[in-house]
């Protein structure tokens, strides 16, 4: 068997047509093939235009998998990180709480100890102090004539 030439819409129709039968059916082209029209052999080897079952498609392929940002990571490692450090320190809060309501009341405590002692220590203070005289009151008098003359003064104790 020789090769098949390669097929055209205008060799496909004009195959296996007679002289008279391409007048009445004049050759296609190209644009006016209809959507699903295929160059289609017979089993008795004719080629023709005709429908053709279509192929099955290939499936989809599965998305490729995209990898998880660091931000991602690092936020789900956190939430159980800092919900646990929180669940902690409460607890520790729990056992503590009594120590703390303790050492609160002896703060107070000491608070109203000095603050008495000072209290205490002032009054102290003030009746052992022994009166201060008054000072001893000094007059002076300065005397100068002109503006550029020499003064003169006198100190008087009283």
């Amino acid at each position: 068997m020789d090769t098949p030439e390669p097929l055209t819409p205008t060799t496909i129709q004009t195959a296996h047509l007679t002289s008279a039968q391409e007048l009445r059916y004049p050759p296609m082209r190209p644009a006016e093939i209809p959507p699903g029209v295929q160059a289609v052999i017979l089993p008795g080897g004719t080629r023709v235009l005709g429908y053709a079952e279509p192929t099955a498609s290939p499936a989809p392929a599965a998305p490729a998998s995209q990898p998880i940002p660091a931000w991602a990571k690092t936020t789900a490692l956190l939430a159980p990180t800092v919900g646990g450090g929180i669940a902690l320190a409460a607890v520790g809060l729990s056992y503590a709480a009594p120590g703390l309501i303790a050492m609160t009341d002896a703060l107070w405590a000491a608070v109203a100890l000095i603050a008495a002692g000072g209290g205490a220590a002032l009054a102290l203070l003030k009746r052992c102090r022994r009166p201060v005289p008054a000072p001893a009151p000094i007059t002076q008098n300065i005397t100068a004539t002109g503006l550029f003359g020499r003064a003169s003064g006198t100190i008087n104790h009283h």
